[in-house]
C-alpha cells in the first residue's frame, strides 16, 4: 500500500512538473519580433473615460487636444502609420447606397452637425458632414475642430486604396448578419495579397459569416472568443490548441489574460505558430482602452512581443523606435 501511494504521488509530481515547465515563461524570453503596435482608430483625440457607457458622447469629453487628428480619417491613418503602427484599426457602417463608411458612431449628431442614424444616409450624404464637429475639451465653451473636418469620412475602399499594403483591423459596427454577407462580397474582390493583411471584429452574426465565406480571414467575435478560450482552459496546459484558436484573433483584457496557460512567451508564441494574432488591452476589454502612456507599458509583461492596443501611438511608437 506504501509503495503504490509512493507511486500516486510520484506521478502527480511528475504531472505537475510537466504543466509548470510546459508553461512557465520566467526563463524564458519570447524568440518572436515585436511587439505589433495596433492604433485604435488611427491617431485621434483621447477622452475621459470615467463613467462612460455605450450611449456617452466621448467627443464632448475630450482631453485638451495634443495633436490635429480627428479618429478614422485618413489624415490620421497616415499619421499612425508614420508615428509606427504596424496595424490601424478602424470602424466601419454600411450606407444605405451599398458601401461602407468608415465612421465609429452609429448616431452623427455627437461628431457631426447632422442628426440621425448613421447607417441611414448614402456615402455622398456622409462625406459632406463636417467629423470634427462635436468636439470639446471645455464643456462645449470652445470646438477646436469644427470645420476642420468636412470632407474627412472616408469609405473603407478608400483606405484600403490609399494604403495598398498597410495592415487594419475592421471593426464591423453592427450585428447585421446581411452585412457580413455584404463585406464578405466586397473582400473578395480583394487582391489576395491585400486580403492578407487585413482582420475584422465585431458582431457575432456577420462574423459568423465571414467565417464561411472566407476562412482564410482572421476574425474575432465574443461568440469566437469562447469557441476557442475554454477549450484552451481545459486542455492549454498540454500545449495543444484548439482548432477554433487557429488563424484567428484575439483582443485580451491585460487583467485576464495572466491566467492563460503559457502567459505570457509560450501563450504568445503557440498563438503565433497557428496564425492567431494576440492583442492586450488594458480595463475589463469593454471600452478598448489602451497602452496610452510610457508608465503604462510599465503593466507589460518584460519582452512581450504580442500586440500592444494603443490610443496613442505618438507616444507609444518612439518608445519602440528606439
Amino acid at each position: 500500500m506504501k509503495s503504490r501511494k509512493i507511486t500516486v504521488l510520484l506521478a502527480v509530481g511528475i504531472l505537475l512538473a510537466f504543466v509548470y515547465v510546459n508553461n512557465s515563461s520566467l526563463l524564458r524570453t519570447s524568440s518572436l519580433d515585436g511587439p505589433l503596435l495596433l492604433a485604435h482608430r488611427g491617431l485621434g483625440q483621447t477622452f475621459y473615460m470615467y463613467g462612460i457607457t455605450g450611449e456617452t458622447n466621448t467627443a464632448a469629453r475630450i482631453h485638451e487636444p495634443e495633436h490635429p487628428y480627428l479618429e478614422n480619417t485618413i489624415p490620421s491613418m497616415e499619421a499612425a502609420f508614420a508615428a509606427g503602427a504596424d496595424i490601424v484599426e478602424l470602424d466601419i457602417h454600411r450606407t444605405n447606397d451599398g458601401h461602407f463608411a468608415v465612421f465609429h458612431d452609429w448616431i452623427l449628431e455627437h461628431r457631426t452637425e447632422a442628426h440621425g442614424v448613421t447607417g441611414e444616409h448614402t456615402l455622398a450624404e456622409l462625406q459632406a458632414l463636417d467629423v470634427g464637429y462635436g468636439y470639446t475639451a471645455d464643456y462645449g465653451h470652445t470646438y477646436p475642430f469644427r470645420g476642420q473636418g468636412v470632407g474627412l469620412m472616408p469609405s473603407l475602399n478608400e483606405v484600403l486604396t490609399r494604403f495598398p499594403s498597410e495592415q487594419f483591423l475592421i471593426h464591423i459596427k453592427s450585428n447585421d448578419e446581411a452585412e457580413g454577407y455584404q463585406l464578405a462580397a466586397y473582400l473578395k474582390t480583394l487582391p489576395e495579397a491585400r486580403l492578407a493583411g487585413l482582420s475584422v471584429y465585431g458582431g457575432d452574426k456577420p462574423i459568423r459569416v465571414l467565417q464561411s465565406e472566407l476562412p482564410e480571414l482572421p476574425v474575432m467575435s465574443t461568440s469566437t472568443m469562447k469557441d476557442g478560450l475554454l477549450p484552451y482552459i481545459l486542455v492549454g496546459w498540454t500545449g495543444y490548441v484548439p482548432e477554433a484558436l487557429r488563424n484567428t484573433l484575439l483582443i485580451l483584457p491585460l487583467p485576464y489574460a495572466r491566467f492563460l496557460w503559457g502567459w505570457p512567451h509560450r501563450f504568445v508564441q503557440r498563438m503565433a505558430a497557428v496564425d492567431t494574432q494576440v492583442f492586450i488591452v488594458l480595463g475589463d476589454g469593454r471600452w478598448a482602452e489602451g497602452f496610452d502612456t510610457v508608465e503604462d507599458l510599465e503593466l507589460l509583461p518584460s519582452n512581450f512581443r504580442g500586440g500592444i492596443w494603443t490610443n496613442r501611438i505618438d507616444r507609444i511608437g518612439p518608445v519602440y523606435a528606439q
